[in-house]
């Protein structure tokens, strides 16, 4: 704003006349000790006020001294420097933190799976699996801060550092792997938690991974109607296969068996035959030898003997002799046996 010459007169003069009215005013007046005892008094209550804090025990304090970091304090009442010297951030180390990656949870609902998700949640979970495949991919990581001082000044954004991390490890390991397995998700978790930790570390972000917890591996919604039919197809082929197999684990084994004990049967039989022939052979030497020994005796004996072998299966016997007049019962129907009986009874 600008003035004429004569309205900086104006102005000048009003100036002066204020500063002759505060003069007189203060004229003979002491103000000073009064109100150095207020603003001392008040420097002292904010001082005592300053002197102490409190940290809760889910919580660890880190204190920075006139902006250098001097050390990190625990749960209960602690001791600062006043008047701003001493800085305290306090971060809950002990709670679980997550972040979703696919998905957003809201108060009223989870938005994952659906078909009317926003792009950027879609961006998130597709991704190009091993055989070239498209996978939708929704999880959550778990994590609780380690280092409070790295948390809060290694990184400018360390929510953004733990979601680049995370979704370059996941999309890195269900690329490595057949859309077939990532449905499967067999050790994707515990691979991914390890690979996550480990870039964390080298980054030195004060971070700890609790958990990798995948909510929903699916195909994309505008094929997934077709391969749930595959599925299907490769289920009822795996069912026929595993019947087969089944069939196969009855009949194969029983008929191995029934091998086996036809081969042991023929060849306990072949060694029946054998010994029963060698104990002929024995006994035919050690007749033979009898034989040499006294022959006649010998061959009578065994004539005897075959003789008595031959009645035994004769129940009833009559010799017809012209020369003698009438029948000659040699024995009854008791047959051979039976007369011995009888004459033992005698």
């Amino acid at each position: 704003m600008s003035f004429g010459h004569n309205g900086r007169h104006r102005s000048d003069d009003e100036f002066e006349r204020l500063l002759r009215e505060l003069s007189r005013f203060f004229q003979g007046r002491n103000l000073w000790t009064p109100l150095a005892a207020v603003v001392a008094g008040v420097l002292l209550l904010w001082g005592a006020v300053g002197l102490f804090y409190t940290v809760q025990p889910d919580e660890e304090a880190v204190v920075l001294r006139l902006g250098r970091y001097v050390g990190t304090k625990g749960p209960g009442l602690q001791f600062k420097l006043p008047y701003g010297v001493d800085r305290v951030y306090k971060l809950q180390t002990q709670q679980i933190l997550q972040e979703e990656f696919g998905f957003r949870t809201t108060q009223t609902h989870r938005q994952v799976g659906a078909s009317n998700r926003k792009p950027s949640l879609l961006a998130e979970s597709l991704m190009l699996t091993g055989d070239l495949n498209i996978a939708d991919v929704a999880w959550v990581v778990q994590y609780q801060i380690s280092d409070p001082y790295k948390f809060l000044f290694a990184t400018n954004d360390p929510q953004k550092n733990i979601r680049d991390v995370s979704e370059a490890i996941i999309r890195r390991v269900v690329g490595d792997r057949l859309v077939n397995a990532v449905f499967e998700r067999t050790g994707m978790a515990s691979e991914s938690r390890l690979l996550i930790q480990e870039i964390l570390d080298q980054y030195d972000l004060g971070i700890r991974v609790i958990a990798i917890e995948f909510q929903d591996v699916l195909p994309p919604e505008s094929v997934r109607p077709s391969f749930n039919e595959v599925n299907a197809a490769r289920q009822e082929l795996e069912k026929l296969i595993n019947q087969a197999e089944a069939r196969y684990n009855k009949v194969i084994p029983e008929a191995r068996g029934r091998a086996e004990q036809t081969v042991a049967q023929a060849e306990g039989r072949a060694q029946a035959i054998v010994n029963q022939a060698r104990g002929e052979a024995d006994k035919f030497n050690s007749m033979l030898a009898e034989y040499r020994r006294a022959p006649a005796v010998t061959r009578e004996r065994l004539y005897l003997e075959t003789m008595e072998a031959l009645f035994e299966r004769v129940k009833k016997i009559t010799i017809v002799d012209p020369a003698v007049k009438g029948v000659l019962p040699v024995f009854g129907p008791e047959g051979l046996s039976g007369q011995r009986a009888t004459r033992r009874e005698n």
